[in-house]
């Protein structure tokens, strides 16, 4: 499937959804963090999560994989569904599904490795690869995908720490992509980043969603602007609005999205 002449902003009707939630509230022990959120998400679309600090949208990224799971006073409630599968039914592995659906964090959290392991951890212990040619060929394809082999393919057993800032931040990225995922969340990826980097970061994440779907969440309302095809505006753990980019920047709905994007609180 191919994101090719959709334009910036354009929102294909022909795009299925790739994942769809209905009534996913989150709790922090008796905190209610997340309100009754219903979105789709599109197939081979950048879909941007905008809001002031503390809304919710950072934990509504991390429902999409499960990450949650991971904090023990934590409770979601509700369906969010890939492919048309639940993925908190109780049958469903959670490792295949953080396989599926992978995660790129805030800070560049390279392991301490050469840049050849770190990519080539997931593929490893998912079996992805009969051999090392295959091995190699996976690594330098996720590296390439992810716009970094021509910086580091003849350094590949340095290590992984040792690169800038925004380098280990796009070699998480062909980590993440390394297992074949078929949805990649990013948790703003470009906040730790200088502006070269974070452009560098925003045109592959253009070429990306060719392959992939993309979920964002960014503090940059401009970012949100200038890489998605959809936003969703969260404020006080409610999904306020969401639809087009395009149109909740230019023209929104609810008042509480127009105050945010003018700057009138955040």
């Amino acid at each position: 499937m191919n994101g090719n002449g959709n334009g910036a902003h354009g929102v294909g009707v022909n795009f299925p959804l790739k994942m769809t939630n209905r009534k996913v509230n989150v709790f922090y022990g008796e905190k209610h963090a997340l309100k009754g959120v219903d979105l789709d998400v599109r197939a081979n679309h950048v879909t941007a999560l905008i809001g002031p600090s503390g809304c919710g949208k950072s934990t509504f990224l991390r429902c999409l994989n499960r990450m949650n799971d991971t904090i023990a006073s934590c409770r979601v409630t509700g369906e969010i569904v890939l492919d048309g599968q639940d993925i908190y039914a109780k049958e469903i592995d959670v490792v295949q599904i953080r396989a599926r659906v992978g995660m790129v964090f805030q800070k560049p959290n390279p392991f301490p490795k050469s840049i050849y392991e770190n990519v080539a951890y997931g593929p490893r212990i998912h079996g992805l690869a009969r051999g090392k040619p295959e091995l190699d060929e996976i690594v330098s394809h996720s590296l390439k995908q992810a716009g970094l082999w021509n910086e580091v393919n003849d350094r590949l057993d340095e290590q992984g720490t040792g690169l800038s800032g925004g380098q280990q931040q796009r070699l998480c990225i062909a980590r993440a992509i390394a297992v074949q995922p078929e949805v990649i969340l990013m948790d703003e990826p470009c906040s730790a980043l200088d502006p070269i980097a974070t452009a560098k970061i925003e045109e592959l994440i253009d070429e990306l969603r060719k392959h992939y779907t993309i979920v964002i969440v960014t503090h940059s309302m401009q970012q949100a602007a200038r890489v998605s095809q959809r936003t969703a505006f969260f404020h006080l753990g409610n999904l306020v609005e969401e639809g087009d980019t395009q149109t909740i920047f230019t023209n929104p709905k609810d008042e509480r999205t127009q105050g945010y994007i003018t700057g009138r609180f955040g």
